[in-house]
């Protein structure tokens, strides 16, 4: 089983990440971890804080001359937006954490919970899973992301029927807000300039693609074991993010039974679908097609034009602080998400397959989906 743990603030010195867990002798391309943290800094809206940070994953235990060793492995990113007046948050934002973590933990204001509520500690969660997402790729298991929608602007489904999903992605990380389409993008880069002016922000939807996901992984036996329990928790705890559907999702509410559940067929020792309806998942548990699902984030509730709030020293009506924020993040958010999936997946490939190294693991693995075809 994998499990980790990170630590840092906002604006302390660093952020420092550990996972156990993993399998030894496995090559770990710190290039690649790199690219992925220089992915969710990336997207139309951002804050001047991108332009400050220059995320860079440094592995100081638990790799020998380039592969993982079954030890712990320690990361550190250091944070370089640390050159700012932090003075105390006695305004606190609605739609925050600022008053609620101040009242909990019995603080004056909210500068300790938004320095760990910020959604920067991701950034080792996204290095994290990018470790898990090489895991993946040793069992051709890929992750892709894609905006579905940015405020009030939708991307047409159309555009995606007859588009591979590699070819998807390729063309989804030129955008500066990962869309498919160059218009949209455009009417998407307005509405965001709109905002902004306006002291406003926007939310969005993004929807991630699993592919190459065998059968078998997560379980019904017990609540907490559910595949897809699992990948919502994990999607709901980004800052930000306030829903989460799979495959036609809530669209299911609108449509018979007949009309939503995929029909089984069975050919060359396989089963499949020809529909994903599901998004991959029945019965918390994969059933070898994509996992496929959409979630929705909230506006930033950090706006130029502050909504009213009360001030926890003289109890007097006033208008919330303001922090550096981005007018819009579900671009980068979608990255995290990705990542997020990518070690709840690779933490199910080691629940499934076990093995203390990468071999070992691969030998299972081979041994079962060979298994699978007598069935």
């Amino acid at each position: 089983m994998i499990r980790f743990l990170t630590a840092g603030e906002s604006h302390g010195e660093k952020l420092i990440g550990i996972i156990e867990g993993f399998p030894a002798n496995l090559y770990l391309d710190i290039d690649f971890l790199n690219k992925e943290l220089s992915r969710r800094q990336k997207g139309y809206g951002r804050s001047n804080r991108m332009d400050i940070e220059r995320d860079e994953a440094i592995v100081i235990s638990g790799i020998n001359r380039g592969y993982t060793t079954g030890n712990p492995i320690s990361i550190v990113i250091k944070n370089r937006g640390t050159n700012i007046d932090l003075v105390e948050v006695t305004r606190p934002r609605p739609g925050h954490g600022d008053l609620a973590g101040a009242l909990k933990y019995n603080q004056k204001g909210g500068r300790n919970v938004l320095e760990r509520a910020s959604a920067r500690e991701t950034a080792m969660r996204v290095a994290i899973g990018g470790i898990c997402k090489l895991l993946l790729k040793e069992f051709n298991i890929e992750i892709y992301s894609h905006i579905v929608q940015i405020g009030r602007i939708k991307v047409s489904e159309e555009l995606y029927k007859n588009i591979g999903r590699k070819e998807l992605v390729n063309i989804v990380d030129e955008s500066s807000v990962r869309v498919f389409d160059k218009d949209i993008e455009e009417s998407i880069i307005k509405e965001l300039d709109k905002a902004k002016k306006a002291g406003d922000t926007l939310g969005g939807v993004m929807e991630v693609i699993g592919t190459g996901i065998p059968i078998g992984l997560g379980s019904y036996v017990n609540w907490d074991r559910k595949l897809d329990g699992k990948i919502a928790q994990g999607i709901m705890s980004i800052p930000g993010i306030k829903g989460v559907e799979f495959g036609l999702g809530f669209e299911t509410a609108n449509r018979l039974g007949s009309k939503v559940h995929d029909e089984i067929y069975y050919k060359d020792s396989s089963y499949y679908r020809k529909t994903n309806n599901a998004g991959g998942i029945e019965g918390g548990v994969s059933n070898g097609e994509d996992i496929v699902f959409r979630a929705i984030m909230k506006p930033i509730p950090t706006l130029r034009k502050p909504l009213k709030t009360v001030d926890m020293e003289t109890k007097e009506i006033a208008l919330a602080q303001f922090e550096r924020s981005d007018v819009c993040a579900v671009p980068s958010a979608s990255i995290i998400a990705e990542n997020i999936l990518a070690y709840i997946l690779a933490n199910e490939i080691m629940i499934k397959f076990g093995g203390d190294s990468i071999e070992e693991t691969k030998a299972n693995y081979t041994n079962y989906r060979e298994g699978l075809k007598s069935r």
